[in-house]
């Protein structure tokens, strides 16, 4: 009973099916690893002409990543929003969530700014979202800590894409706006320790914002950077401002890994104050030896349409003038 991306998720996964199933999807559409994350081989496909090729390159991509080349279909929906909801179950079998974050800016499918709650939602489609987070893990009897995402269009109508069994990237805005422990409490539900909470006792309270501090080059399309790190400068953790990073002088970036190099974190009273924080924090981070985000991150946060909250899953795309743009006074 939840809405699905039109999509294709079969065991044939030869060319033939797969071109005839994104024909009856309609394009454009996404071709996905199965077995993916973090946006690694993942290819919008917008002709027919173009499929096989992007197919090719998917599955080649998927299995190097992840050892598994088998691919999804899903119908490339735009624009949307990104919205994910953070869920508890314990082994009670108690079910709650920690409200929704909106993860909509993107590079290559992988998450640059989060931020929680979502500023362009109401409270019906809010509680709406929740629900359906819970039902998904009800379905599956899961147990843990989890994500389950959405992409809500223009229209307000969300559809279920996935569900991450896991503690994520950007879990740490949920504990700025509710003040839980979400790494304390994955260790309790290990410990099959009962959660001593229910819905009703979860609050939220205020607006937090996380960067991703990336080693990459957004004037050459985000291309991961490599190199040796010569100084580290960040701001001091306060209860306003949240540093997550082991980044230090002398460490070595390589191919081999994610080029995350560090997470910022806001948080304000409102979304206006945490964006406040954002921006005076931003300037106090350096990093000193390997191409980084930074200036383009302080280009966003000080960008109309991000404090209009115009965001979604094609901002980069739309705002490319961003890049260009002088670094904000």
């Amino acid at each position: 009973d939840i809405p699905l991306v039109p999509g294709y998720e079969g065991k044939k996964q030869d060319a033939d099916t797969l071109s005839k199933a994104a024909k009856t999807i309609g394009f454009p559409v996404l071709i996905k690893p199965s077995a993916g994350g973090g946006g690694k081989g993942m290819r919008v496909v917008s002709q027919e002409s173009d499929f096989l090729s992007a197919l090719e390159q998917c599955q080649r991509e998927a299995q190097a990543y992840f050892g598994n080349a088998t691919v999804i279909l899903e119908k490339y929906l735009k624009p949307t929003r990104h919205i994910e909801v953070q869920i508890v179950v314990d082994h009670s079998g108690q079910v709650f969530h920690l409200f929704e974050r909106d993860c909509s800016i993107q590079r290559r499918h992988q998450k640059i700014i989060e931020e929680a709650p979502c500023d362009s939602i109401d409270e019906t489609l809010r509680e709406r979202l929740g629900n359906m987070a819970i039902q998904v893990a009800k379905a599956v009897n899961y147990t843990n800590i989890g994500t389950v995402e959405f992409l809500v269009d223009a229209a307000g109508n969300p559809y279920f894409i996935e569900m991450n069994t896991r503690l994520q990237v950007e879990h740490a805005v949920t504990e700025q706006i509710t003040g839980i422990d979400l790494v304390a409490w994955q260790f309790a539900i290990a410990a099959k320790q009962p959660i001593p909470l229910s819905q009703a006792d979860i609050q939220r309270r205020g607006h937090a914002i996380e960067v991703r501090i990336y080693a990459e080059d957004p004037d050459n399309d985000f291309l991961p950077a490599t190199g040796t790190i010569e100084e580290v400068v960040v701001p001091e953790p306060t209860n306003t401002v949240r540093i997550e990073s082991s980044l230090q002088a002398g460490d070595v970036i390589g191919i081999y890994y994610d080029p995350l190099l560090a997470k910022l974190i806001a948080w304000g009273e409102t979304r206006h104050q945490a964006i406040m924080m954002l921006q005076q924090s931003l300037e106090h981070v350096h990093i000193v030896g390997v191409k980084n985000n930074l200036n383009f991150l302080r280009k966003v946060a000080h960008a109309a349409v991000f404090l209009d909250s115009a965001i979604d899953t094609d901002f980069l795309k739309r705002h490319q003038a961003l890049l260009d743009a002088p670094m904000p006074a």
